[in-house]
């Protein structure tokens, strides 16, 4: 049996919002950009479902997302969605159709392993993906690559004054980050309590970028030791701050932090990051991004983003432009020979991205 690292090597989507056909090779960072509308976010949407098809919730993040909205140009263009992924020679994947009361059934499901074809069988609402396929293979893959979900979607855009992360929440909510850092305070609990070292060079690396922080302050609350909220503490002071002080950019920047940095045994294999560069400073969007090469020789990245600053950061080999086009999004890999005398001659990626030679502008 063929060893699995858990990243994903290949995803195969059709018929999906914006996304009539699309089949994308992923490397170990994989960055992708586009103008506003060419489908960047969409990819993303494709690994938010498919995190719901596994964890049985897809009926209601159906209802939530709009089942005509996820068909490439609605149900009257298109009448099924595919979806595959792979991680080497091993697949998983799905075909879904609309039915009449505003759902949505699997026409297949399916493992591919070891050469074989395991199908589930056929008009089940919720995903019956443990019980496809027999064998060492099957169970190996469907233990490692879908038990575990080894691919998490994470969005740190709300930093609004009701937003999550500055609310009270469970102490006991801290086995992973959740996707939009709703529970920092006390994963960061967990990670100061367990992962000292982990923990030390978060706080070190978020005062790269904001020199006045001094430490996280992480007690559970008086009067309830179930529940906690984020405060921190500014150096040369000892006033306590809650995080609706801390400025939009820094609050984005610790949840990346925190993603980036935590031990790499609490991490999923694919990290995905929609557009992390939201309110960060120039110099925090370099940090992100040595941050994302540094995990990168043991963790997958997928990032959206529209920024040429963070572009600048990578190479040729990371990027994939999407465009769209006559038949909706479309997905490339940049060619390194094409772009060579360019590049020779000191130009950045982002000035190439400028000049509307690697695509993924808006069109005129």
């Amino acid at each position: 049996m063929e060893t699995w690292n858990g990243q994903l090597s290949r995803i195969v989507i059709h018929g999906f919002k914006s996304i009539k056909n699309c089949d994308i090779k992923l490397n170990c960072i994989n960055v992708m950009i586009g103008s506003n509308g060419a489908g960047k976010s969409n990819l993303i949407s494709a690994f938010d479902m498919l995190q719901n098809i596994i964890s049985k919730n897809l009926q209601f993040w159906i209802q939530m997302n709009g089942l005509n909205s996820i068909f490439y140009n609605g149900r009257k263009t298109t009448e099924e969605i595919c979806f595959e992924i792979y991680s080497n020679t091993n697949s998983y994947g799905f075909t879904l159709v609309p039915t009449d009361d505003n759902r949505v059934i699997f026409k297949n499901e399916f493992l591919g392993y070891d050469g074989i074809i395991a199908n589930a069988s056929t008009a089940h609402e919720e995903s019956k993906w443990e019980n496809t396929g027999n064998g060492a293979e099957a169970d190996f893959l469907k233990k490692d690559m879908l038990a575990k979900q080894n691919w998490r979607v994470y969005h740190f855009h709300d930093t609004s004054r009701s937003a999550k992360i500055k609310q009270v929440h469970m102490l006991s909510n801290n086995l992973v980050l959740m996707r939009d850092a709703s529970n920092l305070a006390a994963f960061l609990y967990r990670l100061k309590q367990y992962y000292p070292e982990s923990y030390e060079e978060i706080v070190e690396t978020i005062r790269l970028i904001a020199p006045y922080f001094n430490d996280f302050i992480l007690l559970p609350q008086e009067g309830n030791m179930e529940q906690i909220i984020l405060k921190w503490q500014q150096k040369g002071t000892e006033d306590v701050f809650y995080a609706s002080q801390l400025s939009d950019g820094t609050l984005r920047f610790i949840c990346l932090a925190v993603l980036l940095l935590q031990p790499a045994e609490l991490q999923p294999s694919t990290i995905i990051i929609d557009e992390p560069e939201l309110g960060l400073h120039p110099y925090a969007i370099t940090v992100f991004a040595e941050m994302v090469k540094q995990i990168s020789g043991y963790k997958q990245i997928i990032i959206s983003t529209q920024s040429v600053e963070l572009l600048n950061e990578f190479d040729v080999k990371d990027i994939i432009v999407v465009d769209r086009g006559e038949n909706g999004s479309e997905f490339k890999r940049l060619n390194e020979e094409e772009l060579h005398i360019w590049l020779e001659n000191d130009y950045a990626l982002g000035d190439l991205w400028r000049k509307n030679l690697l695509g993924g502008r808006l069109s005129s």
